[in-house]
């Protein structure tokens, strides 16, 4: 399985923001209650990482009204000597 970094935009209103916490904590999902919310330092946004096989799948444990606002990163590390790795990734966007 793949890990995923999902970034979730909500509208900077006193509304949207108890809306969208209010759901993510109602779904019962465990990716969704431990959500990391922006909205204290004026970032609109909720941070969640899953492990799924793909990008849908993992927008799949999204609240469906949230969906398609989603932001979804494919995560990955690298080793002590990355070299091999970033050479790799750069020769292909040539």
């Amino acid at each position: 399985m793949a890990k995923f970094l999902i970034e979730v935009p909500h509208e900077a209103t006193e509304a949207e923001c108890i809306a969208a916490i209010q759901i993510f904590l109602k779904t019962g999902s465990h990716f969704l209650s431990h959500a990391d919310w922006g909205c204290l330092d004026g970032m609109h946004k909720a941070w969640i990482t899953v492990e799924a096989d793909s990008k849908e799948e993992a927008r799949g444990y999204l609240p469906p009204a949230y969906r398609s606002r989603a932001s979804i990163v494919s995560l990955n590390k690298f080793a002590l000597d990355p070299t091999d790795a970033v050479v790799a990734v750069h020769l292909v966007e040539r």
